[in-house]
């Protein structure tokens, strides 16, 4: 894939992606809400505009976050294969993935929480805004550096098994097919 249509596909992922989010995250912190009521009140107090909601941080956490995790991962499996003097195999293309994906999650957990706390703002309040600078400042002032990396390890825990699952099933197939 070419770095271009790279980008346009996580653009449009998010696209997808960030509606489910807002209405999951909404769901978590209203547990007497049906995801539906919650889609539901989205709607009807914000609009669709309600249900992207965060789709800029989305983004902006993601490209970070590829070009982190991505060059790690390639950079892992080329230490990895010079070392034992071979090309990786696929679980240890897996591990590398792990251990890619971990750290770019940790390096981001700051823009996911900033991400997560404009999806979850009330609307009207400064986060709804949808500045990511100004929620990051906002959580910097209130609870300083943990604020900003609040669940990095489930965070980092849940990345980390989807990078090796992922990549390493990329590169399996990847082999199998060329």
């Amino acid at each position: 894939m070419e770095r271009a249509e790279f980008w346009v596909s996580l653009t449009v992922a998010c696209l997808i992606r960030v509606p489910s989010e807002v209405v999951k995250q909404r769901a978590q912190v209203s547990p007497s809400s049906s995801t539906f009521q919650v889609l539901s009140n989205t709607l009807y107090q914000e609009g669709i505009q309600g249900l992207y909601r965060g789709y800029k941080s989305t983004v902006l956490r993601e490209i970070p976050f590829s070009l982190v995790q991505f060059p790690l991962w390639e950079s892992l499996k080329d230490l990895w294969s010079w070392k034992q003097g071979h090309v990786v195999d696929s679980w240890q293309s897996a591990t590398c993935g792990a251990f890619a994906g971990g750290f770019a999650a940790a390096v981001t957990t700051p823009l996911d929480v900033a991400k997560t706390r404009i999806m979850l703002a009330k609307a009207g309040s400064s986060n709804a805004s949808g500045n990511v600078l100004s929620a990051l400042h906002n959580v910097w002032r209130s609870q300083g550096l943990p604020g900003l990396f609040a669940g990095v390890v489930p965070r980092m825990t849940a990345i980390s098994l989807g990078g090796f699952i992922f990549l390493g099933t990329y590169d399996k197939t990847r082999r199998l097919l060329l």
